[in-house]
């Protein structure tokens, strides 16, 4: 399966693969209460990071795009995940068959511009490898710094979405003609 995922390199970044090895980042990622604020709103177990990892790297087999594991090129590290998926989401606004970006980082790696660099990337891989025309992205409507994120991204046309118990920001982005 990891042959079928690029790896994309940004001047900060490596976009690739998840591995099983990436397991412990990725939980204390999603056990993070800064974290999962706007998402979740509850940190995962580790069992819930587990799903979560498995189903995040599936995109990939299942639909030809997914999310990558984002390492930091100077400490090595996971700072995050980043891409887009189908997650066949509940909500009022039809964004069915839509790819759906998304990006999650760890708290030490926030305010330092990586969301916007990481996803700079994926999309430019999507303009280039998807047949979508556009695309979405799901933010909480309290989440000023991923709807800055987004905003740089080229998503607009906000709309708000009833979506669980409360409320969504869908945003849509339209790929550069072909």
């Amino acid at each position: 399966m990891g042959e079928m995922i690029p790896t994309l390199e940004t001047e900060r970044l490596i976009l690739r693969g998840f591995t099983a090895a990436d397991f412990d980042a990725f939980a204390a990622i999603w056990g993070d209460r800064a974290v999962v604020r706007h998402i979740t709103g509850t940190p995962l177990s580790a069992s819930d990071s587990w799903s979560r990892l498995l189903r995040l790297a599936g995109g990939w087999a299942l639909l030809g795009f997914g999310y990558w594991a984002v390492v930091d090129r100077a400490t090595d590290r996971l700072a995050g995940m980043a891409g887009f998926a189908d997650f066949k989401r509940e909500i009022d606004i039809d964004i069915d068959g839509l790819p759906e970006a998304g990006w999650v980082f760890a708290p030490q790696f926030h305010g330092r511009g990586y969301a916007t660099e990481a996803m700079r990337a994926a999309c430019a891989w999507a303009d280039g490898a998807l047949a979508a025309d556009r695309s979405c992205c799901l933010i909480d409507p309290d989440n000023a710094a991923s709807i800055n994120v987004a905003n740089k991204l080229g998503f607009g046309d906000a709309r708000r979405a009833a979506f669980g118990a409360g409320e969504t920001l869908v945003l849509f982005r339209e790929a550069p003609a072909r």
